[in-house]
């Protein structure tokens, strides 16, 4: 996959709102009521993840889980980190 331009990468993030650009990677953090509402929605991000082969880094602290996306075989970001972003945005479990 071809890793996106700046103005492509902006243009991208206006899709997903509330995740941040961090260098080569976008990332949001998800805030839940308790650990095991954040680990039921770290198990439903994996789900997704293994489907698209495509996977974040997690960062888990009790309530709150930080997605990271990056392409890395690309050097940066692509379609792929962005649509993966839209999904992860679309569970429920919040």
């Amino acid at each position: 996959m071809k890793k996106l331009s700046a103005p492509e990468v902006k243009t991208a993030l206006a899709t997903v709102p509330d995740w941040k650009k961090k260098g080569a990677t976008i990332a949001q953090t998800y805030r839940f009521n308790d650990f095991p509402a954040a680990i039921k929605f770290v198990q439903a991000v994996a789900g997704l993840a293994e489907k698209a082969w495509h996977h974040p880094d997690i960062d888990i602290c009790w309530n709150k889980v930080t997605l990271a996306l990056t392409t890395h075989d690309a050097g940066g970001l692509t379609e792929k980190d962005f649509a993966l972003a839209k999904k992860f945005d679309g569970l429920s479990l919040r």
